[in-house]
């Protein structure tokens, strides 16, 4: 109990912090601050899509930085054809993104281990190079927003303080369902798909259904951090869709904890943060946050939430 007690009570103290942060910005005038943990929030909740597959459901996609890509550039395709509002973009992501999980998730399920990991690298690749061939809609270049996604008056993206409200309430959405996935019976036979898929295929469920489902569900969430990030930004590029994306992503949800509901939002804060601060002391911070992960992952195994709960535990 003490374990959980410590747990609950960081996820507490950083999920007020997060609720809190736009009056400290506004008390304190740092614009900056919410600029960053905007970011930070939206590739929080890209990792906590990708920890419901990742983390409960044991498939290692190394390629879900797509799913980022191609809803930020149906925002960005559809603000570029005249098309801004909001509902319209948004469902239109989503959607694009479910049915890319769906096609590549069919072809990707009928491997394991490795080869899943390569599989899902190499679609990721594909569509990063499709996306720098479209040359209408800004190629290598990338693609401008000009103007952020419209919800006609009911929110004003171009509001930081709206825009910030509208990123949590979808991360915290999104871990709400996650949450409610995982607890129920679907998300129980996908975890158990992922201890033992043979035993659990003896006992007539059918895996692969179970968990191309789940697997569509994730790149549809995080389709939904790709529709904020391009408005965040008000730009959108191939360079989101590239490989090391994914492997941040992988490494936030392997840092903070997998399969635990907050870890990957722990884990995106901190690494995110790491990274903005050790990029101001020096251009080569990239050689100081390599072997801090290793020693992290080493020595916490589990990632965060597994050391707070050694800690708990004395």
């Amino acid at each position: 109990m003490k374990s959980l007690t410590v747990s609950k009570a960081v996820t507490a103290l950083m999920l007020a912090g997060l609720v809190l942060l736009p009056l400290y910005s506004q008390l304190s005038g740092n614009i900056f601050i919410l600029t960053l943990f905007t970011r930070i929030i939206i590739l929080a909740l890209a990792a906590a899509s990708l920890n419901l597959i990742m983390g409960f459901g044991g498939m290692m996609s190394f390629g879900h930085a797509a799913y980022l890509g191609i809803g930020g550039y149906a925002v960005g395709m559809l603000a570029q054809e005249g098309v801004g509002s909001g509902f319209i973009q948004f469902p239109v992501a989503l959607a694009a993104s479910a049915i890319y999980g769906l096609v590549i998730g069919a072809l990707s399920l009928r491997t394991r281990g490795v080869y899943f990991i390569m599989i899902t690298l190499a679609f990721a690749q594909m569509a990063y190079y499709v996306a720098s061939g479209l040359a209408r809609y800004g190629g290598d270049d990338g693609l401008t927003v000009y103007k952020r996604s419209d919800f006609s008056g009911l929110i004003d993206l171009s509001n930081r303080t709206q825009f910030y409200y509208l990123c949590l309430a979808c991360l915290l959405g999104v871990i709400f369902l996650i949450w409610r996935i995982v607890n129920s019976r679907f998300g129980l036979v996908v975890q158990g798909l992922r201890s033992n898929e043979q035993r659990m295929q003896a006992i007539g469920f059918p895996a692969k259904r179970y968990k191309l489902v789940c697997f569509v569900i994730s790149g549809t969430m995080c389709g939904l951090a790709g529709a904020l990030l391009a408005n965040n930004t008000d730009f959108v590029s191939p360079a989101v869709m590239y490989w090391t994306r994914s492997g941040d992503l992988m490494v936030m949800v392997i840092l903070g904890g997998m399969g635990t509901l907050f870890g990957p939002v722990v884990g995106a804060v901190v690494y995110l943060l790491l990274e903005e601060f050790l990029s101001q002391l020096t251009e080569y911070w990239a050689l100081i946050m390599g072997p801090l992960l290793l020693l992290i992952v080493l020595f916490g195994r589990g990632g965060i939430m597994g050391l707070l709960g050694r800690i708990g535990r004395g």
